[in-house]
C-alpha cells in the first residue's frame, strides 16, 4: 500500500498543543505527508518539539474556520501535491491512528471512495463512552441516515475518516460545512457521487480534552441543518437528477398524508368543541387517506433505503 498510494494526513489544529506531538509521534509509517493546519489556535504549536518531525508541513490560518475549513485546506493542499488518499485525525488524540492502515484498506482495494471509524462495533469501548454522548450520537447517526441516504452505515459524524483525492477533486468544497456539520455536510456530497462508504471498528478515546460544542446545544445546531440536507437530497435526487417510482411515491403519498393529518386535526377540533360526533364520511376520509398516504411514503423509505450507495 505505501508503494503503490501516497497517503497523506490532515490534522485541524486548534488548542492541543498538549497532545499534538503525540499524534504525530504515533502516526505510522505509511504516512507520507502530514498537514498541521493550524486554525487561528490560542494555544501556539510547539514549534520545538515538532521539529524532529521531517515530513510535516504546517499551514497557518488568516482567520479561524472551524474544523472543516481546516480540513479543507489540508484537502487543497493534499490535490496539489498529488497525494493519493487523505485521512482526516484529529489533534486531541481520540483517535486511534494504528487503525489508519484498515481506514485505506477498502480504498486501496478499490471496494470503496471514504472509509470511516465507527464507534459502536466495539462493546468494550462504547461501555466507556460518555452517556449523554453515546445516546447523542445513536439519535444523531440515524437522523443522519436519513438526511444524507447512506441508510447502510452509523457513527456518520465519526471526524476519524480516509478518502480518495481523485473523490474530493469532483466534490463541491463550498457545499461542505466548515463547522461542526462539516463531516454530515461532506457525506451528504458523497451522496451525488455515488461514492461507497466502508465503516471501519474502531473504538474512540477518551480522557481528559473536553469538546467545544456543549451536548445540549446539538440538537438545535444539527437538526434544522439536517431538514434542510434532507429536503434538498430529496428533491435533487428524485426530481432533478432522476425521476422514478419513488418520486410518485412522495408525490402522491405527501399530499394525502398531510391533508389526512390536517383535516383529521380540525375535524377534531371542530366537532370535540360542538360535542358531536363526527360523520361517519370524514372519519373514513381521514383515516383513508393518513392510511394510504403513509403506505405510500413507507415504500418511497423503502426505496430509498435500497438505492443507497453500496459495492455492486
Amino acid at each position: 500500500m505505501q508503494n503503490l498510494n501516497k497517503v497523506a494526513v490532515v490534522i485541524p489544529y486548534y488548542n492541543a498543543s498538549k497532545h499534538i506531538v503525540k499524534v504525530l509521534s504515533k502516526l505510522p509509517n505509511i504516512v507520507c505527508k502530514v498537514y498541521v493546519v493550524d486554525d487561528c489556535s490560542l494555544e501556539a504549536l510547539p514549534k520545538e518539539a515538532l521539529s524532529a518531525f521531517s515530513n510535516v508541513e504546517y499551514i497557518k490560518h488568516e482567520k479561524n474556520l472551524g474544523v472543516g475549513g481546516a480540513t479543507k485546506t489540508g484537502f487543497a493542499k493534499a490535490i496539489e501535491d498529488n497525494i493519493d488518499i487523505v485521512v482526516k485525525v484529529d489533534a486531541d488524540d481520540q483517535m486511534d491512528t494504528s487503525y489508519i492502515k484498515d481506514l485505506i484498506a477498502p480504498l486501496v482495494n478499490g471496494k470503496a471512495s471514504y472509509a470511516k471509524g465507527n464507534r459502536f462495533r466495539d462493546f468494550k469501548a462504547l461501555k466507556k463512552m460518555p452517556f449523554t454522548r453515546k445516546i447523542g450520537n445513536l439519535g444523531l447517526s440515524f437522523l443522519t441516515k436519513a438526511a444524507t441516504g447512506y441508510w447502510n452505515n452509523f457513527d456518520p459524524t465519526n471526524g476519524f475518516f480516509a478518502i480518495k483525492t481523485e473523490t474530493l477533486k469532483r466534490l463541491d468544497f463550498d457545499e461542505i460545512s466548515n463547522r461542526y456539520y462539516f463531516e454530515t455536510s461532506l457525506i451528504s456530497q458523497l451522496y451525488f457521487q455515488d461514492a461507497v462508504i466502508k465503516d471501519v471498528a474502531m473504538p474512540a478515546i477518551y480522557a481528559d480534552e473536553k469538546s467545544s460544542m456543549s451536548v445540549w446545544k446539538m440538537p438545535f445546531v444539527f437538526f434544522p441543518k439536517l431538514i434542510k440536507t434532507f429536503i434538498n437530497r430529496l428533491f435533487k435526487a428524485y426530481f432533478v437528477y432522476d425521476f422514478n417510482i419513488s418520486s410518485i411515491y412522495i408525490l402522491i403519498g405527501t399530499p394525502l398524508f398531510l391533508f389526512g393529518l390536517i383535516y383529521g386535526i380540525y375535524n377534531w377540533w371542530f366537532y370535540s368543541s360542538q360535542a358531536v360526533f363526527a360523520p361517519t364520511g370524514t372519519i373514513m376520509l381521514v383515516t383513508l387517506t393518513i392510511i394510504v398516504g403513509f403506505q405510500l411514503l413507507l415504500q418511497a423509505v423503502h426505496y430509498d433505503i435500497t438505492k443507497a450507495p453500496k459495492v455492486n
